[in-house]
């Protein structure tokens, strides 16, 4: 080539995280094709992460989808692997910003137009629905569906084909001989696209610190029924609420029992009506609700109950404290968690299971029994995975650094050549070269609170600050020559002085009037200085007597 000529540009195939990577929740993720600068874009998931203590107030947490926005008509579709929450859940928040189509299965379709229905939205979100072992031609995409497992029904995994090559996104899966609530992964169509080659996988990462093989969910349903068998009183079952193939062998098993099965809780319900309705439970399995539970006698009862995970709200935690309006335990019954708790939750769960075990009655946990598993691959999947798909590189998603660095390792060690680390807010071209991070992109988080979405966490973190050192607030008055009018007022909250509040009015006078002292009546006229002096005299003085810094306000006015 001449040194006078330019290289011609290649079309490349680029990823861009936005959740879901170096975090549990939140997956979203973009995928770019065309010339560098000019990409068409798919966005594969859009999920939302549930908040901490560390976030109060906040409902729930959504990924910052500034850089999909500003990517106007070049977006054509968002494509849903599944109807988890972390990978559907901020769609009603958040489509408006995008207004492109959804593709996503018929179950995952009707779980997201019950969703938009609660929020009044149904009729505007256009909804394609896909059919697994097809493929569908999206801008320069042709996206194949294939069927994997997971603890959901209909969980896909999508191969993206791409004049620069193809991609593989697991979605969240497991292998499972009999997931009750579909069809195993599609073994024969991963060794069939592996032969017709896999350039790059982007997989989950949820158990790569695990060893070995996931016991299968007939297993549990197995386990479920001997223990509802064995058991003399009533037995309360609680679950996540989209688990259809847990729902369905609680059901059995109390059915087996010659037991009412009672639905506690409206996301049980929810998911049950859809289940019936895309055929997953049989239309003749009888549900009632906790309105029936008090005319049951202890013997026949089988409670299936939302909350697994301590929610304070849900209808296992409002058991445990006795505030349920209809159903109340008595010493003997048997609780079950039929659940695996999520990291982050486990002081809200074993408040719940403390709250249960001091009413008498009989816990069980997957510590205990197995009636839990995973809906993600463990090693030995992993390596199963490789050899069907045989992919010259590996990306690490859906998982903490620790999984990520894990199934790094691993996947080296099974001798996959390239290991690539993408993280949230960095684009990566992954095709037709060797990845590496070309640019970084807005990324972070967004918080639900009520009505608003915040862009920023400022609020959150007042809150924090006032929910462990309070807050005080100061009003006064000053004339125009700087002087104090009358005795400033104050009010406290959740500060640890006495209620007479004396030694509390002896500091911040103090505080204030050396201040004033301090500074020369013709530099009060500046008020934003005076102000923040005022706050943090006070400030100083609240802290010198006890020994932390509160949130100070001041709210100082001119006559």
């Amino acid at each position: 080539m001449n040194n006078n000529e330019k290289a011609i540009p290649t079309a490349e195939l680029v990823m861009a995280p936005l959740g879901g990577v170096g975090e549990i929740g939140m997956n979203c993720t973009l995928y770019g094709h065309g010339l560098p600068d000019d990409y068409s874009w798919i966005m594969v998931d859009l999920g939302l992460t549930f908040a901490s203590p560390r976030e109060p107030g906040i409902e729930v947490i959504l990924p910052d989808i500034r850089f999909a926005e500003n990517q106007g008509k070049n977006l054509k579709a968002i494509i849903l692997t599944h109807a988890h929450e972390d990978h559907y859940g901020a769609i009603p928040d958040l489509w408006e910003s995008l207004n492109v189509p959804i593709y996503a299965t018929a179950f995952t379709a009707a779980m997201l137009r019950a969703k938009l229905e609660r929020e009044g939205i149904e009729d505007s979100v256009p909804i394609i629905e896909m059919e697994i072992g097809s493929a569908y031609e999206i801008g320069p995409f042709t996206v194949e569906v294939v069927q994997m497992a997971h603890s959901i029904p209909e969980p896909v995994g999508l191969a993206i084909k791409t004049q620069s090559g193809t991609l593989f996104h697991t979605g969240d899966w497991k292998l499972d001989p009999d997931p009750i609530s579909g069809p195993p992964t599609d073994e024969n169509r991963l060794k069939a696209l592996g032969q017709e080659g896999v350039d790059v996988l982007v997989c989950d990462s949820t158990n790569a610190t695990r060893e070995g093989t996931s016991i299968s969910e007939i297993d549990v349903a197995k386990t479920l029924k001997a223990l509802v068998g064995q058991a003399k009183r009533r037995v309360v079952v609680t679950t996540f609420a989209s688990n259809v193939a847990r729902i369905k062998s609680i059901a059995e098993a109390a059915y087996a029992a010659d037991r009412y099965v009672v639905l506690a809780g409206r996301a049980l319900m929810r998911v049950v009506g859809i289940a019936k309705e895309t055929g997953y439970i049989p239309e003749d399995y009888t549900f009632l609700s906790d309105e029936d539970f008090q005319h049951l006698p202890a013997k026949d009862c089988l409670v299936m109950a939302t909350g697994s995970q301590g929610e304070g709200r849900a209808a296992i935690a409002r058991i445990a404290e006795g505030s349920h309006p209809k159903i109340k335990l008595s010493k003997d019954d048997t609780v079950i968690f039929s659940s695996r708790t999520i990291p982050g939750n486990e002081k809200s769960v074993g408040y719940v299971i403390n709250l249960l075990a001091a009413q008498d009655l009989n816990i069980i946990t997957e510590s205990q029994a197995p009636v839990h598993v995973t809906g993600h691959p463990r090693r030995g999947e992993l390596e199963q995975l490789y050899n069907w798909l045989q992919p010259n590189t590996l990306i690490p998603v859906h998982g903490e650094e620790l999984h990520l660095q894990s199934h790094k390792a691993f996947a080296k060690q099974q001798g996959i050549e390239h290991v690539a680390l993408v993280r949230n807010g960095s684009m990566a071209s992954v095709l037709p070269f060797e990845p590496q991070i070309i640019d970084e992109i807005p990324a972070g988080r967004l918080y639900r609170d009520g009505y608003f979405i915040l862009e920023d966490d400022r609020a959150v973190r007042n809150r924090r600050k006032l929910s462990t050192v309070g807050c005080l607030s100061v009003s006064l008055v000053i004339n125009n020559q700087g002087k104090i009018i009358g005795e400033p007022l104050w009010h406290e909250e959740g500060l640890p002085f006495d209620e007479e509040g004396a030694e509390l009015d002896d500091l911040v006078t103090t505080a204030i009037n050396s201040v004033f002292k301090s500074v020369p009546p013709k530099h009060r006229k500046e008020l934003a200085k005076l102000k923040e002096a005022l706050r943090r005299s006070v400030r100083g003085s609240i802290y010198d007597a006890w020994g932390k810094k509160a949130l100070v306000n001041i709210h100082l006015h001119q006559v």
